[in-house]
């Protein structure tokens, strides 16, 4: 059975080759390079072309670009982070094809910062036992990436935006093909409300999922879109339980909801410490990389110092870098904290573990290919197995990159070899049908509370099912309303909150199941790693019974 958002029937269509969903760098990069291949494309993204989450990653682009480097060392750094779920073979796509896919981006205008011989002046971060992160304006990486990508995109006359638009449900011809999407699009004219793109194939570009929490380095948009869609049109998932919380995000007080400032994990690449509230350096003695351990190693550090202390932070020390630096380096990050009465050249920063990205989403293959036919997924909504239990750092933009380039050669060759036809959908017809019943938009916070509470940094059996009864019972509600003919009013918020609905079932029931601690997914009840019983991936889809999850090799 396949599900839909319930919503009004489209009242405008539109046709194009590749509709791309998602304005990020893995989105732009696609349609990029379809136009290339002589194919026309259409990018449809929530709100501007440029308000994504790349433009937030401050870090850099990691790629064995330096002197003595290789892609094998990336490649085991990137495996050893992953905790034994990374797939070798789509680490060492993204590894080997990563350098030149930088020097592309810097061959359509990138800026990258540059040394005295004008070099890519290169940092490390958390889990890189070498200095191969690429920066740009000292911490605005993704600004310049987003920049220049935007540019190209705007330059390019045959290439369709559709902005202000949030995307709804897939289209689908008679045989389970992809035909393109139906959508809501927030502006004014022909393309005004519910309308419908066919296309010869669609790609996932949606970015993350972070918005289910209620404190996340995630922009406003992240509130796993892609997923749910995916999900609705019956689509495996994996790895949803493996949620990296940002070990470093500045504290803002308990209460802090929403986007949070992130404290770029190159700051400690450059040198600072993490201290405790008495000064100490408790990293030093628990990995060999200290303050630069995986992401996964210093947020559980950091929690567990929290709980031993019984205090809400812990602290950034960056102080010995002195002024010039703080404002060459990390001119970003330095007017941030600044705006929210803390000076990093004279105090310390308090930090406190969020949401910042998730390692499992869309299952796909080394092209991109989701396990629905014409659909594709990349950037934070696919799961390449790249990143396996726990991202490394910076190989975020990388990824997005290389397997956008990957995905925009696959649709090339079918192009080439007649094997992209047009499909026949029945846009009226989609929404035959079954609709789910939205959920009013207050369950937001609702939503963000309980996964927060249940399914945050730390897990268990209880925490999880206490999250799980809380979702139902909103569920629940949704339904009553509905039978009594009382049902939230289609639009983008009541649309959102289902969505945030559905993938907070999907990542509970993935967390409530692997019962162990790896990577980025900590159980406080099954504290170890334990590879006899779950090394292997979850496989999360919805029929007509509802969420399933299965273990996978």
């Amino acid at each position: 059975m396949s599900y839909r958002l319930t919503a009004p029937a489209p009242g405008w269509t539109s046709t194009t080759d590749v509709v791309v969903v998602g304005s990020g760098v893995a989105g732009l990069t696609v349609a990029l390079n379809v136009r290339k291949a002589g194919l026309r494309a259409m990018v449809v993204t929530k709100a501007m072309l440029d308000d994504g989450s790349t433009r937030w990653a401050q870090g850099g682009i990691a790629a064995a670009l330096g002197e003595g480097d290789t892609p094998e060392q990336h490649l085991d750094d990137t495996l050893v982070a992953g905790a034994g779920l990374c797939d070798e073979d789509a680490v060492r796509a993204l590894v080997t094809e990563g350098p030149d896919a930088v020097r592309r981006l810097i061959g359509i205008g990138a800026a990258f910062d540059l040394d005295a011989e004008g070099e890519i002046l290169l940092t490390r971060e958390g889990g890189h036992h070498r200095r191969r992160i690429a920066h740009a304006g000292g911490d605005a990486t993704g600004a310049e990436i987003s920049r220049a990508l935007v540019s190209a995109v705007r330059s390019d006359p045959g290439l369709e935006l559709i902005e202000h638009a949030l995307v709804l449900d897939l289209l689908t011809d008679a045989a389970g093909h992809a035909a393109g999407i139906t959508l809501h699009v927030m502006g004014e004219g022909q393309r005004d409300g519910v309308g419908a793109i066919r296309a010869r194939a669609v790609v996932l570009a949606t970015g993350g999922m972070g918005q289910v929490y209620s404190a996340t380095t995630n922009p406003a948009v992240s509130t796993g879109d892609g997923v749910a869609l995916a999900l609705r049109a019956g689509a495996e998932v994996t790895d949803l339980e493996f949620v990296q919380f940002h070990p470093t995000v500045l504290f803002l007080g308990p209460d802090a909801e929403g986007q949070q400032p992130l404290v770029s994990e190159a700051v400690r690449g450059e040198g600072a410490y993490l201290v405790d509230r008495d000064g100490v350096r408790f990293m030093v003695g628990q990995h060999e990389l200290a303050e630069l351990a995986p992401r996964d190693i210093v947020a559980k550090a950091i929690t567990r110092r929290m709980l031993e202390q019984g205090t809400a932070h812990m602290y950034l020390d960056g102080r010995h870098f002195g002024a010039a630096m703080w404002a060459e380096r990390f001119p970003t990050i330095l007017a941030s904290c600044r705006a929210h009465g803390i000076d990093p050249v004279t105090d310390l920063i308090p930090v406190a573990p969020a949401s910042h990205y998730a390692s499992g989403g869309i299952r796909t293959d080394l092209h991109g290919r989701t396990t629905v036919p014409g659909l594709y997924a990349c950037g934070e909504v696919a799961c390449t197995g790249v990143h396996g239990a726990n991202r490394l750092a910076s190989n975020s933009l990388l990824e997005g990159l290389v397997f956008a380039e990957r995905i925009a050669a696959d649709l090339a060759d079918l192009h080439a070899a007649g094997a992209l036809p047009e499909r026949a959908v029945d846009v009226a017809g989609a929404r035959a049908a079954h609709a789910v019943p939205l959920l009013a938009p207050e369950a937001r916070a609702e939503i963000q509370r309980l996964m927060s509470t249940g399914a945050g940094v730390i897990r268990s059996a209880a925490s999880t099912a206490a999250t799980a009864a809380g979702l139902a019972r909103l569920a629940e509600e949704a339904r009553t309303h509905t039978a009594e003919e009382k049902p939230a009013d289609p639009r983008v918020e009541t649309w959102e909150s289902t969505n945030l609905h559905l993938v907070a079932g999907a990542l509970v029931a993935a967390a409530a199941l692997r019962e162990e601690t790896r990577g980025c997914h900590w159980r406080e009840d099954h504290p170890d790693r334990d590879d006899t019983h779950w090394h292997h991936h979850l496989v999360t889809t919805l029929d007509e019974d509802g969420l399933k999850v299965a273990a996978r090799p």
